[in-house]
């Protein structure tokens, strides 16, 4: 055979922002071998007519570093054209780490990251204490797709300081070896350094984690360390407690570093959030320094329905809360028992703003950007019953299986919209492995292909591809992969733009000990290439094993 795969006659856009143009490409030893009319045979050969084909995509926000314990394919990202992903974001990881703090460490992924405690421990290895021995041990997985990862600050700092790195100030001697501790580990492969200043992201003992109060010259002699090393330098920062301090801070990182500062964002509920935004990162920029920023291309923040989470309080329902979907249906249809859940959530004081939850629909595709005609306030208000009924109708009409998504983030989605048009920001944030009960957006890339390219018309299909391949490939590092082009790492995607779309999410049961978390398929994907070989083809993952741990310096 001429070639391993050989993908006939789609419309290639490349990843670089270039015009499309149809072409076949080739694959060979897990590399592009041709792109144009190739002429020979393949072992596999994909007809792509119709089909556009695209770089894989690069997902730079992720907390898989648990997952991948026990879930070498990494779903759902992996249903979803991702063929990279970035973790250690937020400032947690696990390691370093010594022996006697794993269970802390792993403890306190739990509070910041909804992971569950048990499932740490339990799905993966520990045979390690540095963040080199991390990476050595989750390469010896049969990994489905690449991994990328940064040392967090919470664990530089706890294994410097123990406990004292909670809440006090570290010495110039503790901050000359954490910064030691942030280059060993960049020499064993991370590929940055991620730290966290937001306070609501708290230990189990209810405190701010290691890092939210550290002052900003220990993350200076950090960022020298990680400059020197020509690294990338994730925050989240406290803009709304602290938005003088945040912006000097990433103006000094990235004069410090001279390099990559990557920061999360976010507008509010007013159109002129979004404008403000674009030009916070102009700002930012105005010094020369290469900052950008990261967001949801989606309203985002809890999501609920009767096989999930149920916001409403009150003894009948936490009654219902203890049972599984069977139980809770047979509940709620029993006359007497819904007229109970009904009063407990009227005279309840506690409740969610209802005009910022959306019911996603009864589509096959969830509806994200629903106006009015989905808002839970507007549609009790038009039926004359509590928004507690509301969701007791709907759920009883769609066996337990219909959910609602309480848009915390990114309310204003033409906001969202304003703030995409600056080139400093980019679609993502999708938090997978994180958060796994309450949020599903592992499919952002999805959305920004149905929402932003085809419904929209925000970007082109060309601009929108560059944003969710080359743009983050050079936000992590990555030479050999984020475009189409001979010589680099066959990292391919193959779907169809008119029809590419996220299907409703469910609750699955499948993490360790039964845990549930929110799973999500897509459609319009014929096929998805990581170096080389064929990852998922029609909607199915294949099993293949060829995702590879993406070192620093590799």
């Amino acid at each position: 055979m001429t070639h391993d795969i050989l993908i006939k006659g789609g419309q290639v856009v490349d990843g670089t922002g270039s015009e499309a143009k149809y072409a076949d490409v080739a694959i060979k030893d897990g590399i592009i071998a041709e792109i144009g009319k190739v002429d020979g045979q393949a072992e596999h050969e994909i007809d792509a007519e119709g089909q556009t084909v695209t770089p894989g995509f690069v997902d730079i926000h992720t907390h898989l570093d648990a997952q991948i314990g026990w879930d070498h394919e990494l779903r759902p990202v992996s249903h979803h054209g991702v063929t990279s992903v970035l973790m250690g974001n937020c400032g947690v990881t696990f390691a370093p780490c010594k022996p006697e703090d794993r269970e802390l460490i792993a403890h306190m992924m739990q509070t910041v990251e909804d992971i569950p405690k048990e499932a740490i421990l339990g799905g993966l290895p520990w045979d390690w204490e540095d963040y080199g021995g991390y990476l050595n041990s989750i390469e010896k997985f049969d990994l489905g797709i690449n991994v990328a990862g940064m040392v967090g600050h919470t664990a530089v700092r706890y294994y410097v300081m123990g406990e004292r790195s909670v809440e006090e100030l570290a010495t110039d001697e503790e901050i000359k070896r954490m910064a030691e501790i942030v280059g060993e580990s960049m020499d064993g492969g991370a590929v940055g350094f991620s730290t966290n200043r937001y306070p609501p992201h708290v230990g189990p003992d209810g405190r701010s984690i290691p890092g939210t109060y550290a002052e900003a010259k220990e993350l200076l002699e950090i960022a020298k360390v990680v400059g020197e090393k020509r690294g990338l330098m994730q925050n989240v920062l406290d803009f709304g407690g602290q938005p003088e301090f945040s912006v000097k801070l990433l103006k000094d990182l990235a004069s410090t570093t001279r390099d990559r500062i990557l920061f999360s964002m976010g507008t509010g509920p007013d159109l002129e959030s979004g404008k403000r935004v674009r030009g916070l990162l102009k700002e930012l920029c105005s010094e020369g320094g290469d900052i950008t920023a990261i967001s949801q291309p989606r309203s985002s923040g809890f999501m609920f329905g009767l096989q999930s989470g149920l916001p409403f309080s009150g003894e009948t329902w936490d009654k219902i809360r203890a049972m599984d979907l069977k139980g809770r249906l047979a509940a709620i249809r029993d006359q007497e028992t819904r007229n109970k859940l009904i009063e407990e959530a009227s005279s309840s004081k506690e409740h969610l703003p209802y005009h910022l939850v959306f019911w996603l629909g009864d589509e096959e595709t969830p509806d994200y950007a629903a106006g009015t005609e989905k808002c839970v306030a507007e549609m009790s208000k038009e039926r004359g019953i509590h928004p507690s009924e509301l969701f007791l109708n709907l759920s009883d009409e769609s066996d337990g299986k219909t959910l609602f998504n309480y848009r915390m983030f990114n309310q204003n989605l033409e906001a969202a919209g304003e703030m995409f048009l600056s080139d400093r920001i980019f679609p993502g944030l999708g938090d997978a492995g994180a958060h796994v009960s309450q949020i599903c957006d592992a499919g952002w890339a999805t959305f920004v292909l149905s929402h932003w390219v085809r419904k929209t018309g925000l970007y082109s299909l060309e601009e929108g591809v560059r944003r969710i391949t080359s743009a983050p490939a050079r936000i992590i590092g990555l030479k050999d992969r984020g475009t189409l082009e001979v010589g680099k790492k066959a990292d391919v995607n193959v779907f169809d733009a008119d029809s590419v779309a996220e299907l409703q999410p469910e609750i699955a049961h499948d993490f360790p000990g039964g845990a549930p978390r929110y799973v999500q398929g897509s459609k319009g994907y014929k096929a998805t290439v990581v170096n080389g070989q064929i990852n998922f083809i029609d909607g199915v993952l294949t099993g293949a094993s060829n995702g590879e741990v993406l070192r620093h310096g590799a």
